[in-house]
This record gives structure tokens, sequence and C-alpha cells, in this order.
């Protein structure tokens, strides 16, 4: 219609140039290629600007999906973030080293006398020559009485030994107790490890410094008639505040002990070795895996995101308004020619 429209104004010289004005603004509204002004048909025209229509429309939906799973991963990031916060891992790390700090070996003999402590290298301890007889004691010893620190009632007596230092040359400390009377069914000497031996011989106030490791550190025991070989390896833990915590985990393991001393005796000989495991220092903390800058910036590109994608949907939504608008207009003036 149209077409026989324009042919009817061309041959027309009075309606020439209102006929030129409606062409011109229909040839604005549908961009057509050069040449095809005249013969391009109404179905195609429509057809056109119903897949135009269509692809904006399937654009707006997708970009809306977009907005909905960007929002979704804004709410899954943070709830992480929150979560890893609340639950922080594990991180051990080792540090090797050449010479311990002397630990301190707190003994509570009871009624046990102290015969020989020694300072060996190279795992190598050489055969007891009087066994159950005093030998030499070259160890830095001390000795000292304090208040148990759970009764407050009962006196205790320690006796503390400076430990092995050298880990590379397998420096040891072999102990040897006699016990000459005992009236228990097992007999057993305890122990404790504490970190530093020079803490303890500097500290003003040794009772209370007894008292302090005996209340933090677990305590061991080694038998009668038994030598004991004790492993240590140190653990040190960095709580949330700085502070830092030192344990000792152990291994031990038991030989039994050929008394070949001629006369039958009713007492009890006790045979300790205190050796490093190993030349590494394990700490251990808790570290946030979550980093809040990283989530920061997963924000920040999920947000310029969805500001991109609402600002392309209110263009969509206003393109297919303004084409509505012109084929609504273009309806108006084909209906207002034809009457």
């Amino acid at each position: 219609q149209l077409s026989e429209d324009v042919e009817r104004v061309s041959e027309n010289p009075t309606d020439e140039r209102e006929g030129e004005m409606e062409v011109h603004e229909d040839a604005s509204s549908v961009i057509l290629p050069d040449g095809e002004l005249g013969t391009t048909t109404p179905s195609l025209r429509f057809s056109k600007t119903c897949l135009k229509n269509v692809f904006s429309v399937i654009l707006l939906f997708m970009y809306l999906l977009l907005m909905a799973v960007a929002v979704f991963l804004v709410y899954q990031t943070i709830s992480d973030f929150r979560e890893k916060l609340k639950h922080p891992v594990m991180s051990v790390t080792y540090k090797e080293v050449s010479l311990y700090d002397a630990p301190g070996i707190a003994f509570y003999p009871g009624k046990a006398r102290l015969l020989s402590c020694e300072h060996h290298y190279y795992d190598h301890i050489p055969p007891l020559i009087n066994p159950g007889q005093p030998g030499h004691i070259e160890c830095t010893t001390q000795r000292i009485n304090y208040t148990d620190p759970f009764t407050n009632q009962t006196m205790k007596y320690a006796l503390v030994v400076q430990g092995p230092r050298d880990v590379k040359k397998k420096e040891l400390v072999f102990l040897q107790f006699h016990l000459n009377e005992t009236d228990q069914d097992f007999s057993a000497i305890d122990y404790l490890l504490f970190s530093s031996f020079q803490e303890f011989v500097k500290s003003p106030e040794k009772e209370k410094f007894m008292k302090d490791c005996e209340s933090s550190y677990s305590s061991w025991k080694f038998s009668g008639g038994f030598r004991t070989w004790v492993k240590m390896s140190l653990v040190k833990t960095k709580e949330e505040d700085g502070s830092e915590t030192v344990e000792f985990k152990q291994e031990t393991s038991v030989v039994n002990y050929i008394d070949q001393r001629t006369k039958s005796r009713g007492d009890q000989l006790f045979f300790v070795v205190f050796e490093w495991k190993d030349p590494f220092i394990q700490t251990v903390q808790d570290i946030i895996t979550a980093n809040p800058w990283n989530m920061i910036a997963l924000l920040c590109g999920i947000f310029l995101a969805l500001f991109k994608a609402a600002d392309f949907a209110k263009l969509s939504v206003k393109w297919m308004i303004k084409i509505r608008k012109r084929h609504l207009k273009r309806s108006r003036q084909a209906m207002n020619h034809i009457s």
C-alpha cells in the first residue's frame, strides 16, 4: 500500500511535497539498503521489526539471568568469607636448628637417689662399670622444694637437670637412679620437661616457676629395672593474641635391664636417656584462609557487572518503547492517508 501511495503521489504534482515528507519519515524510521526504498514490502519490514523486538527481549532476559547469578555469587562469597573467619586452618612449619636451647628436666625421685648423670654423643653409651654404685655427675643440676600447685599443702621435691643441646652430634643425657627399698608393687619416677633450663636458673622465684611448669606441662614416668630411651621434639604454638606456648612431644622405647650383679638385692635401678629426635622445631599457628582483598576485588567485579547489566536493560527497554512509538506513529499516518 505504501508503494502504491508513493506512486500515486509522484503522479500528482500537487501532493509531491507531502509524499516526499512521508517517504523521508518512513526511511528514517526503518533503515533500508540503498535502492530498496520503493521495493521493500510491508511484510519484510514487519518481520525485521519483529525479529529485532524478539532479539531485544531475549537479550533482556539473558541479562536478568546474569544479574540473578551475580547476586547469588555476592551472597555466596560473603557467606564463605564469614565461614572461613569462624574456622581458621592450622598451619605447621618446620625450622631446622643446629643447637637447641637446653631444656629443663624435672625429676620427682621420691626416695630414689641420683647415682650418675653423663653427657654422651653420637648415640654411644659405654657399658656400666659399677651399676648401682655412685658414678660421675657431669650434668648441671639443681634441687628445689615447692608446694603442690593443685593442693597447696603437699611439699614436693624436684631434681632439675639440664637437658641436651647439640642435635647435630646427637647429644644425649644418661641418668641412673637407685632406690634402696620400696613397699610398692610398681616402682617408677615421675618427670616433666620444660622449654628452657636457663629461664629456670635466672628466675627470681624458682618455686613459682616450677608450680607454673607443673600446671602447664604434662608429666611422664619411667620404670625401675628398664632402660627408657626418650626422644624429644619441640612444638611451638602461636595463639591468636600473639603469645607463644611451648610443649614437648616424645617417643619412648623401653629395654629390659639384665641385672648381672652377683648378689640378689631388693633395690631397684632406674636408667633413662634423653635425646632430641630431630633438628626441626615445629611451629603451629592458626591462619585465616579468607583474604579480604580478594573478596573486595570479586565484589567490585560483580557489582560492575550488575551496573552494566542494569544499564543495558534500561537502554533496551527505552529502545523497545521508541520502536513501538514509531510503529504506532506510522500506522496512524497510514490510516490518515488512506482516509
